[in-house]
């Protein structure tokens, strides 16, 4: 992360989860759902590419398990504090990635219909910049709607 982003010498580069969500909130406000999911998405895609180069894993060919241990290292308890990356796996044609205490769905009461939009698309891009493919996501299982984590599938487009 560049200094520009990390000069509050005092507050230093993270922000709460209140601010956050408040920022998802009023952006539904003003945008409705559906702009607000593409707009999150997108940025989070934005996010996971820019975080992959500077990890220097772009067209890596590394374990899935590798991976995820350092896409967890820079996003997880010891990086930004977005999601934890427990693990990614792959089925046939689609590459499911686990994650738990995800950002998105921190502070959201059981049963809440709330996708993982910012996050999914963190991994999203971040999967597409490791593989060199270009891909499709969706979230098919939440810890809001008794999963026991927030899981995102990709598939090749």
């Amino acid at each position: 992360m560049s200094d520009t982003l990390t000069s509050r010498p005092t507050l230093g580069q993270f922000s709460s989860i209140v601010c956050f969500k408040s920022v998802i909130t009023g952006m539904e406000e003003a945008l409705g759902e559906k702009a607000t999911a593409i707009a999150l998405i997108a940025a989070g895609r934005d996010r996971g590419k820019n975080l992959v180069k500077e990890l220097g894993l772009s067209g890596s060919t590394q374990d899935l398990s590798v991976i995820a241990a350092k896409l967890n290292e820079a996003i997880g308890a010891n990086g930004t504090h977005l999601t934890a990356v427990d693990k990614i796996v792959e089925e046939g044609d689609v590459i499911k990635v686990y994650c738990s205490e995800t950002l998105c769905s921190a502070g959201e009461p059981q049963g809440s219909d709330r996708k993982c939009t910012f996050t999914m698309g963190a991994i999203w891009g971040a999967l597409s910049e490791i593989t060199g493919r270009k891909l499709r996501g969706i979230h098919t299982e939440s810890v809001l709607r008794s999963g026991t984590h927030d899981v995102f599938e990709f598939t090749s487009l």
